[in-house]
Parts: structure tokens; sequence; C-alpha cells
């Protein structure tokens, strides 16, 4: 069955990250169908904000269901017959995967793997996988490169993260389409989910209340901007990935290299805000690594992946956002 030139489906495309890369795809003149199943983990009427944001953009298709909805999954593909799919939808977050795993292996794995079988069935050219730099685990040398083969996650969501990637580099050899994994390192900006530290603690120190840091402090992050990471998307999109054993299948770390520890992070939040954070230690938590850091070299050289946003500039505007965006 025959793809539509160019047209893209992108799944996810009512949350943080995802809402961005819509906007970009419509800036950019893009047919553009969207799957979200707005479901509960954070407020949905922030993601239907979200996806009116991206209305002002262009017109786009929006279909709300679960990605492990077998039926009704085929019903959209063979409706909007995608010659392109961004991968973004997934169950997010380390720690809730750790009290919830068999649903973070369904929607993650599962569901991931139902679009992969659509993605054969109709014909689509390339496949792009928003993955994390979850896989790399607690035991990777740093900083983070793809060419790392020894990977241990520790949380389930990152087993899955790494499943995801696994299935797409098999399915990319069997059915001989383009597909492209990108490893997301700790993204931020407006529209971040309020589960995340950045979102979290600017809501707890405008508010007056203590924020819970977990463990001493030293625990590093590559804190990524959103509009950094859209460019990276955008850029795999128009990759031509070369065939490695039977595959034209590649992988990209998209991060800002520069990772920051979280003392360092509180202190900058606290310039941002103009607010004292008063501080409310806590114990380590299981499946947190002590730091994240990315080697972007292959990006750059692949992608023309360059960071633009330091971490000072991309706070002052996620604070801005979340004064004028208030709560919902």
């Amino acid at each position: 069955m025959s793809a539509n030139p160019r047209k893209m489906l992108l799944t996810g495309g009512a949350g943080f990250v995802g809402s961005h890369v819509a906007e970009a795809l419509l800036s950019r003149g893009n047919s553009l169908a969207i799957i979200d199943s707005l479901e509960d983990f954070y407020p949905p009427a922030r993601k239907k904000a979200n996806l009116e944001e991206a209305r002002r953009k262009g017109s786009f298709e929006f279909f709300q269901l679960d990605i492990c909805e077998t039926s009704k999954l085929r019903e959209v593909f063979a409706a909007v017959r995608p010659s392109v799919v961004i991968h973004l939808a997934a169950r997010a977050g380390v720690r809730p995967s750790i009290e919830r795993p068999a649903l973070y292996e369904r929607v993650n794995v599962f569901g991931t793997m139902q679009l992969l079988e659509l993605a054969k069935e109709f014909g689509v050219e390339k496949f792009v996988y928003g993955s994390s730099s979850s896989v790399y685990g607690a035991t990777s040398a740093v900083p983070f490169s793809e060419d790392q083969r020894d990977l241990r996650p520790i949380s389930p969501y990152a087993a899955t993260k790494l499943a995801g990637e696994l299935l797409l580099f098999a399915y990319a050899h069997l059915y001989h389409f383009e597909a492209v994994c990108l490893r997301f390192f700790t993204i931020y900006g407006p529209r971040q989910r309020p589960d995340l530290a950045i979102h979290k603690f600017t809501a707890m120190m405008e508010a007056g209340e203590p924020i819970p840091v977990f463990g001493d402090g030293s625990a590093a992050r590559d804190y990524t901007y959103v509009d950094d990471i859209v460019s990276g998307v955008l850029a795999a999109l128009e990759f031509v990935p070369a065939a490695t054993h039977g595959a034209k299948f590649e992988v990209f770390n998209l991060g800002n290299s520069h990772p920051v520890t979280l003392n360092d992070l509180i202190a900058k939040l606290e310039v941002a805000t103009g607010q004292k954070a008063v501080r409310r230690a806590m114990p380590p938590q299981l499946g947190d690594v002590p730091a994240t850091w990315a080697d972007i070299s292959r990006a750059q050289k692949f992608l023309g992946y360059q960071p633009q946003t330091s971490l000072d500039s991309g706070l002052k505007n996620f604070v801005r956002w979340f004064r004028e965006a208030g709560p919902l």
C-alpha cells in the first residue's frame, strides 16, 4: 500500500516535546496527523492547550487513541497513509515505571511494535523514534557515546526504551524502511511536564514550599532546551541512514553536552525566579543514574546538530512561560 508523499504521522503530539515538534512541522508546511491518548499522567487540559498552541501554526488531523488499540490504530493508518512516522508517544518517567512496570511494557514496547507492524503494512518510508538517555544506565562511561554497546538500563522505563530501539532495528532490517533513533537528554522548556524537576522546583519555589533534594545534590544531568531537540528531530527527517548490518538504521544522541549538578541547577533556578530555594533533604531514589552527559559529535557530523540555548537563557524562558501559563 502506497504512502502519501511526506505525510507525517506524529504520536504523542499533544505532549511537551510532541507539541513543539508539531509546531515546527506545521511551520514548514508539512501535512500532519497527530495521535495522542490525552491520558491523565498529567492534566489533559494542559495537553489540549498544547494542541491549541500548535493549531496557531496550521491545521492538522487529530486522533485521540491509545497506540495499543490495534484496530483503531490501523484505521488511522488507513485514513492517513503516512510516509513518515515520528513516534514520541510513551509512558514517561523513571520513578513511576518502577511502580507500574507492566503498564510501561505495554505502552512502550507493545505499542511501539503495533506502530512498526502498521509501518510495514502501509509502506512507511521513514520511522523516527524518540528514545532516551536512560538507556545508557549507570555503568556507562561519560560522555555517553552511541558506540557504547554494553548498555545496562536500571529502570523499567529505560529498559522499555531500549527494547523499542531493538525492535526498530529488527523491523528496519526486515522491511527496508529508514529508521532513526534519537536519544533525548533531559529536555526542558515551555510546556515541560509538571513532574519533571525544573517545572516541579519552579512551582514549589514560587509557592514558597521546600523542594525535595534526593541525595547530596551531586547528580548531574545534561539539560537540553526543547528548541534544540526539535532542531535535531527535523534534521533526522532529512537524514538518510547508510545500510549497516542490512538495515538503514542510525542512533543519535540529542543533548547539550554540558552536564549540570542538581545543586547548580537549583542555584540557577534561584536566579531565574528571584526566589530562594528551601531544600528538603531526601535519600537517593531507585532508578536514578549519577550522571548523564551526551557525546553529540555524531549528531553534529551527520545532522548538523548544534545546541543554541544555554541553561541560563532556557530557564529564564521557562519561568516566563510558567508565570504566563498559570496552573491548569
